[in-house]
């Protein structure tokens, strides 16, 4: 199962948050005092100021007076407002919208051999950094500080481009702090940036939905530089090295009936799998997620790489489950909640295996009750026998075997990592994970 990680060490807000105050005219005593909080960045970038003990802050709108308690607009000096410092209350107030309710952006699998495992963001990324097959921070330490120096300068250069200068210069700051303390705090500290409220999450979102879409591939292989090693920091997760297994997460959309139709001529091809090419943030809390949208994605994993993002998260109320790109979707039902009036699609989420992956790793360990279930299982496995004629007896067979079949594939996957090596050889001489489709 994918596991939790500890609460990352280097959060600066520990409970405190800042505030503006919003009424029309701030400084009238007439007028009742309305106040809004900063953004989790602005946050941030104020706390850190009033710890180092620094007179101003600097937001990308605006000026923060910390001896005068004000916010001063950059562009005219004179529009000012109060500020202050609060005990954060942070109230339960369901998920964002932004994160759990954009469409789940896919592309039919492709029958690339090289996208068969790992997604083709990451696969390109390598190739554009020229590492070596088995170069990997969470493998080659010597490589963190330099990839992590890149992921802060390629997230500057993206945030001046759309005016998010100092928010850029945070987040870059921040994973700079934890060049030097190892690959599991560098990926906190990734996973946790990811969780916050910024551009970052935006812009990595839009750059990797645009994966196989041909009208848009010049734009995504343009941010290969800058947002590629964040990303592949993110994905190289040396935490939750294992597979997630038998795990049901929640995601909400707002479809329109040509695009429930859509999964419903998936579901009628058993053998039609649709990939997620961006990250995937789910939360494991159904009530939470039934509250947006009009669509409720039930999604059941089966076998994939996930990671618990709850304990690393400012918002661990959301229950947040995070499914890596490249992972491969089967919709095996599309149905409607009368009494909710909503769209419900499940799916079933799985690391997509070759028809010689399965082959190969169904020969792992003590041989079957059935011999013949094997090739079977191979043939079959992608749409659990739906298609078998019931007069095949090998079929027929391997239907028996199902249920150890299942068992026998998540634990031979449970023997490789997320760049498809067997993670102990001595229990496997399979090496790397096949990708002949």
């Amino acid at each position: 199962m994918g596991s939790g990680a500890s609460r990352t060490s280097n959060s600066l807000l520990k409970g405190v948050e800042w505030n503006w105050q919003s009424n029309k005219n701030p400084f009238s005593p007439l007028e009742p005092a309305q106040w809004k909080q900063y953004s989790d960045l602005e946050n941030l970038i104020i706390e850190r100021a009033l710890k180092n003990k620094q007179q101003r802050a600097f937001l990308d709108q605006h000026i923060i007076d910390l001896e005068s308690n004000l916010q001063v607009l950059s562009a005219d000096q004179s529009k000012q407002r109060p500020i202050k410092r609060v005990i954060r209350k942070r109230k339960d107030t369901g998920l964002r919208e932004a994160r759990f309710m954009n469409h789940l952006f896919h592309k039919k699998h492709s029958c690339d051999p090289e996208y068969v495992w790992v997604s083709p963001f990451i696969i390109e990324v390598r190739r554009h950094l020229k590492y070596l097959p088995d170069d990997l921070p969470s493998k080659n330490r010597d490589l963190i500080p330099d990839l992590v120096e890149k992921a802060a300068h390629g997230i500057i250069e993206e945030g001046i481009k759309i005016d998010k200068k100092y928010e850029a210069l945070e987040l870059a700051r921040r994973l700079r702090e934890q060049k030097n303390r190892g690959i599991e705090e560098v990926w906190k500290c990734c996973a946790y940036l990811y969780t916050l409220e910024s551009f970052l999450y935006e812009k990595l979102h839009e750059v990797m939905v645009s994966v196989g879409d041909k009208n848009k591939e010049q734009f995504w292989r343009s941010k290969l530089g800058t947002l590629g090693p964040f990303c592949l920091l993110l994905w190289d997760d040396p935490i939750n090295t294992k597979l997630t297994t038998r795990k049901t997460l929640y995601h909400a959309a707002k479809l329109e009936p040509n695009e429930i139709d859509k999964y419903k001529d998936m579901m009628k091809d058993g053998k039609n799998y649709g990939s997620f090419q961006a990250y995937i943030s789910c939360s494991r809390n159904r009530a939470k997620v039934e509250k947006l949208g009009n669509t409720l994605f039930i999604i059941e994993v089966f076998v994939a790489f996930t990671a618990n993002l709850s304990s690393l998260s400012e918002y661990p109320k959301e229950e947040e489950e995070l499914i890596t790109p490249g992972v491969c979707f089967h919709v095996t039902d599309v149905g409607f909640d009368d009494r909710k009036q909503k769209n419900l699609i499940y799916l079933e989420l799985r690391q997509r295996f070759s028809v010689g992956d399965i082959t190969k790793i169904s020969k792992i360990g003590d041989a079957y009750v059935h011999r013949n279930a094997v090739n079977i299982v191979a043939t079959y496995i992608d749409n659990d026998y739906a298609d078998a004629p019931a007069h095949d007896n090998r079929a027929r067979n391997a239907h028996i075997s199902i249920r150890v079949d299942h068992r026998r594939i998540i634990q031979a996957a449970m023997m490789y990592d997320r760049d498809g090596y067997v993670i102990d050889k001595k229990k496997s001489e399979t090496g790397k994970m096949n990708t002949e489709s």
